[in-house]
C-alpha cells in the first residue's frame, strides 16, 4: 500500500456585484470571488492537495486561467476531473482537511452543505471530509475582506 499526502492553498479577490461560491454553494454576501472560473476557493485548494499529493502538477497546469474553456466553469466540474486524474493513478482519497479563511460573512451554517456537496463530487463519505472557517482577526487582505483564501490537506491511498 502507498499513502501519499498534499497539501493546497488558494486565494482570490473579493469584489462587489460578484457571487460568492465557497464549497460549491453559493453564500448570500455582496461580495464574491474573482476568478477565471467561478472562484470557489476551497474546491480549488483541494483539487491542488490531490493533484500535489498524486504529483500530478497543480490545478493551474491542468485548467489554466488562460482558457477560455474554464471561463466561469463550476469547479466542482474542475474536481470531478482530478478524481479522476488521480483515481487513473491508482489513487482513492483516504481524507480531506480543509480550512477557509475570511472574515466576512460567517459560514458555520453552511458548512454542512458544503461537506455534502464535497462528498457527492467526490464520491467519498461525509465523515472523511472536514471543513473549518476562520478569521485573522480583521488582520491582512482576508480580514480586511479585500479576499478570500483557503488551506486544504488531504491523504491519498494506492493499495
Amino acid at each position: 500500500m502507498k499513502i501519499r499526502t498534499g497539501i493546497g492553498y488558494d486565494v482570490h479577490k473579493l469584489v462587489e456585484g460578484k457571487t460568492l461560491t465557497i464549497g460549491g454553494i453559493e453564500i448570500p454576501h455582496y461580495k464574491g470571488s474573482l476568478g477565471h472560473s467561478d472562484g470557489d476557493v476551497l474546491i480549488h485548494a483541494i483539487c491542488d492537495a490531490l493533484l500535489g499529493a498524486a504529483n500530478l502538477r497543480d490545478i493551474g497546469f491542468h485548467f489554466p486561467d488562460t482558457s477560455a474553456k474554464y471561463k466561469g466553469i463550476d469547479s466542482k466540474l474542475l474536481l470531478k476531473d482530478v478524481i479522476k486524474l488521480i483515481s487513473d493513478k491508482g489513487y482513492e482519497i483516504s481524507n480531506i482537511d480543509s480550512t477557509i479563511v475570511l472574515q466576512k460573512p460567517k459560514i458555520k451554517d453552511f458548512i454542512p452543505k458544503m461537506k455534502e456537496i464535497l462528498a457527492k463530487t467526490m464520491q467519498i463519505p461525509v465523515e472523511d471530509i472536514s471543513v473549518k472557517a476562520t478569521t485573522t482577526e480583521k488582520l491582512g487582505f482576508t480580514g480586511t475582506e479585500e479576499g478570500i483564501a483557503a488551506y486544504a490537506t488531504c491523504l491519498i491511498i494506492k493499495h
